[in-house]
């Protein structure tokens, strides 16, 4: 089922006792760069370090009282699974998560904080969905998806009306809204959310090259699957084709995706730590990416750029930034 702009509304107020109302910041930095008003929407914030709480909770939120005893089952590369983990232990139900081996740790001891049980399989040569569905079958439990369910399109489509609620604040008037994307739940969620407010903002998915599965389909007008390859130091922005039910929404309300290297990606996290004082992981500063790498030309424009995650490994942030130094633009 294709998720409405009512079920954005709807998911508003079932997670609103549990999720962050994440800000909406101006950054003068950005600002003076770009030569437009650039806007930063952190869901680094977000409950678990990341925007997937806000379609999990919703998801579980849905389940009946009657089916909670026997649990739910996620597979995920570690945010999906720190959200899910999260909210089922409010709510009380028992959680496995299907992680890859190679899971960046954080993800995995946040995951298992959170109560849950992990159950790792290799990346490479593993399908996690039938691992995922074979427990499902043998637990009774409900599975609950990264991103292709209508309820989780509909949680992460509440950050959208947050980002419509928050311009209407500062009395502009949104060009443009770039989002990390994996198989293109966020991205999807806020293109409906801001479209069902009114708002004609364009919405751009962003995604690493050879993982561009949602530019391809969008370009083609159909689901398309990217090459896929060397793996992309954004983790959590490897699924190689958009959801179907994510492209049912996607495909008449999205504007052309953009692309970014993992340089470019490196050169984002750098930027965000030295310059924006913030914390972000690679698939999280996809957006950041883009713009810094003259993806979108700013100038003169309002532009929204979703911060998606800071589930980073430390060590691996601070090598970034120490072997990069000072940011300078990708050339």
């Amino acid at each position: 089922m294709t998720p409405s702009f009512a079920d954005v509304q709807a998911a508003a107020v079932r997670i609103a006792p549990y999720a962050v109302r994440t800000p909406l910041v101006e950054s003068p930095v950005l600002n003076e760069m770009t030569g437009g008003r650039i806007f930063l929407k952190l869901e680094t914030l977000q409950r678990t370090g990341s925007f997937k709480f806000r379609g999990a909770c919703n998801r579980l939120a849905m389940i009946p009282q009657g089916q909670r005893a026997n649990g739910v089952v996620a597979f995920s590369s570690g945010n999906h699974a720190q959200g899910v983990a999260a909210a089922a232990q409010l709510f009380g139900m028992p959680a496995l998560i299907v992680m890859p081996s190679d899971a960046p740790r954080p993800k995995i001891e946040g995951t298992r904080a959170y109560g849950a049980q992990i159950v790792t399989y290799d990346r490479i040569g593993e399908d996690r969905e039938a691992i995922a569905g074979r427990i499902c079958v043998e637990r009774g439990a409900v599975l609950v998806k990264p991103f292709d369910d209508a309820g989780i399109i509909a949680g992460q489509g509440t950050a959208g009306l947050e980002i419509a609620q928050d311009a209407s604040r500062f009395g502009v008037t949104l060009d443009d809204v770039l989002v990390p994307c994996s198989g293109g739940g966020l991205v999807s969620g806020i293109a409906l959310a801001l479209s069902g407010a009114g708002l004609a903002a364009r919405v751009h998915s962003v995604e690493p090259e050879n993982f561009d599965g949602m530019r391809r389909s969008l370009e083609a007008g159909s689901r398309v699957q990217a090459p896929g390859g060397k793996l992309s130091i954004a983790d959590a922005l490897m699924a190689p084709i958009p959801g179907s039910i994510v492209f049912e929404v996607a495909r008449d309300l999205l504007a052309p995706g953009l692309v970014v290297s993992d340089a470019e990606l490196k050169q984002a996290v750098n930027f965000a730590a030295q310059k924006l004082k913030l914390l972000v992981e690679p698939g999280g500063a996809a957006a950041l990416a883009a713009l810094l790498a003259g993806k979108l030309d700013a100038k003169g424009k309002t532009v929204v750029l979703v911060l998606s995650g800071a589930n980073a490994d430390f060590g691996a942030i601070a090598e970034i930034v120490s072997r990069l130094g000072d940011f300078s633009r990708p050339s």
